[in-house]
Order: C-alpha cells, then sequence, then structure tokens
C-alpha cells in the first residue's frame, strides 16, 4: 500500500484492492464511509455543542445495546445505512437498530457499526466517532443470514473509527498495519496523515474510577499497583486518563501509548461489561494487533471470542501490550500478588 503524505485515502488502499475482488469490495466501502462521516462532521459542528445534536429522539427510545438515543444517534445511522447501500454490504448490525438488515442480495461484505460512539458527550463538545468492522459474506452466511454476524474478530476484512474532534480522522486497518487519514475540508478528501505503532510500555491507564466499590479484586488489584507508583511494585508514576468517550480514549492511546479498560463488575446489568463486542471492542481490537499493541477480555484475545449476538457485550482492554500482559497476569492469578497491594483490593465494598 502506498505511504506517500499527499496519498488520498483511494490512492493509499490501490495496491490493496488491486489485488482482489474483495479487496475492491473493502476499498469501496472504505471510501463510502468516509464520504458519510464527512457529512455527520458538518452536523455534529453545527449543532453538537449548541445543544440541538444532543437531543433525545422522540419518545426516548432506546437503540439495540439498550442506551437512550439522540437524534444525531438517528441521523449518523441514516448516513451510514446509504454508504452501506452505495458498497457491496449484503448485511448491516447498527447499535441503533435491534435486528440486522439485509441490503444487496449479491454484497460480499457484512458491516457492524456504531454509528456515533460517545453521543452523551456531545453537548460538552468532546470528540466523539463512529467505529465499523468489516466482514465477509460467504455462501453458508447467505443460508443462515444471522451467522455472519457470528464471526470471531480475526475474519474481519477491515476495521476502524473515525474521531470526531478537533480534526475529523480515520483510523483504519485491512490487516496491514493500521493508518491515520486526516480529512481537508479545503478538498474535501481524507489523506494519509501516518502508520500507527503503539508503544510497548505505558505510563497512564484509561478507566473510570468512580466504579471502584463496584470492581472485582483483580482489577482494583491492578490500579493499586499503578497507584502505588515509582515505590511501589511497578517501579514507575502512572497517570490516569478518562475521557468516557472511546474513540478519544482509544486515539490517545495509539498515539502515545497507555491501556484501556472497561471490565465488567458487580452491577446489575454490567457482568460483562457495557462494551459491545462487534462493533466497539473487536474493531479496536483489530486496530490495535495491527499497530503492536494487544487487546483482550482480561485474558482471552478480543479477536478470539465468537460473538453469540449483534449486541453481545464483553470486558475490555486494550493498549500497551506489555501491560495488556501484566493485566493479563493478575486476571489469571490475582491471589499470588495480592499482599502487595492491599488498599483497594482489601477496601471496603460500600465506596469510594
Amino acid at each position: 500500500m502506498g505511504g506517500c503524505m499527499t496519498a488520498t485515502l483511494e490512492e493509499f488502499f490501490a495496491p490493496f484492492a488491486a489485488r482482489s475482488p474483495i479487496g475492491r469490495d473493502v476499498a469501496a466501502l472504505l471510501t463510502e464511509l468516509a464520504g458519510a462521516a464527512a457529512s455527520l462532521q458538518t452536523l455534529i459542528s453545527s449543532g453538537g455543542a449548541m445543544g440541538g445534536a444532543s437531543a433525545t429522539s422522540p419518545k426516548g427510545a432506546a437503540n439495540g445495546g439498550g442506551d437512550v438515543q439522540k437524534v444525531l444517534d438517528l441521523e449518523a445511522d441514516r448516513l451510514f445505512v446509504a454508504a452501506a447501500r452505495a458498497a457491496p454490504v449484503a448485511f448491516y448490525g447498527s447499535e441503533e437498530q435491534d435486528e440486522a438488515v439485509a441490503m444487496q442480495p449479491e454484497g460480499t461484505l457484512a458491516l457492524a457499526i456504531d454509528p456515533l460512539d460517545g453521543s452523551s458527550n456531545i453537548e460538552t463538545n468532546v470528540s466523539i466517532g463512529t467505529i465499523f468492522s468489516v466482514l465477509p459474506v460467504e455462501a453458508e452466511h447467505r443460508a443462515d443470514p444471522a451467522s455472519v454476524f457470528r464471526q470471531p474478530g480475526r475474519r474481519q476484512l477491515a476495521a476502524g473509527f473515525f474521531v470526531y474532534g478537533p480534526q475529523l480522522l480515520l483510523v483504519a486497518t485491512v490487516g496491514e498495519g493500521t493508518h491515520v487519514f486526516g480529512w481537508s475540508p479545503e478538498t474535501r478528501r481524507f489523506t494519509f496523515a501516518q502508520t500507527l505503532r503503539i508503544p510497548e510500555d505505558a505510563k497512564e491507564y484509561s478507566i473510570n474510577a468512580s466504579n471502584v466499590r463496584h470492581w472485582d479484586a483483580p482489577v482494583r488489584l491492578y490500579v493499586d499497583r499503578c497507584l502505588a507508583g515509582k515505590d511501589g511494585p511497578r517501579g514507575r508514576d502512572f497517570n490516569m486518563r478518562w475521557v468516557a468517550s472511546m474513540v478519544a480514549d482509544a486515539y490517545r492511546i495509539f498515539v502515545r501509548g497507555g491501556v484501556y479498560l472497561y471490565p465488567g463488575d458487580s452491577r446489575k446489568g454490567y457482568a460483562q461489561g457495557r462494551i459491545r463486542l462487534l462493533y466497539e471492542a473487536s474493531p479496536v481490537a483489530f486496530c490495535a494487533e495491527q499497530a503492536g499493541g494487544a487487546a483482550t477480555d482480561g485474558i482471552h484475545p478480543i479477536l478470539d471470542i465468537v460473538p453469540e449476538g449483534l449486541h453481545q457485550r464483553t470486558p475490555v482492554v486494550f493498549g500497551s501490550r506489555n501491560e495488556i500482559l501484566e493485566i493479563g497476569r493478575i486476571m489469571a492469578d490475582p491471589d499470588s500478588l495480592a499482599t502487595e497491594s492491599p488498599l483497594l483490593l482489601h477496601r471496603p465494598t460500600g465506596g469510594i
């Protein structure tokens, strides 16, 4: 693939598209998604911080994942439905819809997407995004359409996320590295910016610390070891960063290292966390691995998990490889390390 700083998205993926019909179809879909994202950026910029785009949908309807929809969630879904229909997509699975939607009968691709991740942050002008996963459609999937979204993440043909922030960015992979493309309003094109490589070691961790009283013991132990800093068992100081917008946290980690944790916890409905496997965890995991990082549910690689349904949730940990290994070690055998860091591990569970 091209690496020239002036290469457009289409030019960059042209060699990949030329290798096979499926590569051509994936590249065509990426182009359509990019166009939809540019349109969505305009909608966000024109109303997000002013409150209009953050309004809830009529009757406060909930999406397929159970979250209350905002007007812009529905507009985002509409834009990406149109993009999918303009590409060789046979099946479209979205956070905003209860069931997968059949599209082109002869389409070769299935698209799983969170059209607007982090929409609860719109009114605060925080970076939000779109996360997507592209899967192959084969003969057995046409006979049993529900099975197309029961493929593990290792089957992904492409994945990525758009970041709607100070810049509109696309982070994408087709299994040959993870690359960043920036949108130019002047040329109305995405242009290659850089290839990402997540640093192997981390100095930052990202977790919602307000939930500490609900965490399982291994998560408490990991955070406690980070809090102990250079005088503790980790031997270095850590910063905590938590934007509460997955794409914003992910992009920071991809650029400068770190680790993101959204574990399951003891609250009702949170045993498997809140991140959706198919259209959030899996595509970010694919990008992370292709950038030299890693992604697990604490122990098992995210890309090896076989989904049971479109809106399945999973605990997720991704980022710097050595930190993911450390977390896996604690998750697998917390008792062996418990005596080192008793503070959070043995803290009463009634409050912070």
